[in-house]
């Protein structure tokens, strides 16, 4: 993601990346997919999907990822 370009998904790689920790990266990337399938996208309730629109990361941690730089977990 620092080629200068957004990306419409993103993975737990990619949230490592912007500086958030193993676990709550990994957490995100679950608690998104669990709200993907409530809103009835079905492809998202498989195991091996890991990636996921940034919106749906934008909505759990309450900032649009734009706004998140590397090691800046809180928009600050």
């Amino acid at each position: 993601m620092e080629v200068g370009y957004m990306l419409n998904t993103v993975d737990f790689n990619d949230l490592r990346k912007m500086g958030f920790p193993e676990n709550q990266a990994r957490r995100i990337i679950r608690m998104a997919k669990k709200n993907l399938v409530s809103k009835g996208y079905g492809f998202y309730n498989g195991r091996r999907v890991g990636r996921v629109p940034i919106s749906a990361v934008a909505e759990i941690i309450g900032i649009p990822l734009d706004q998140v730089e590397k090691g800046d977990r809180n928009g600050n």
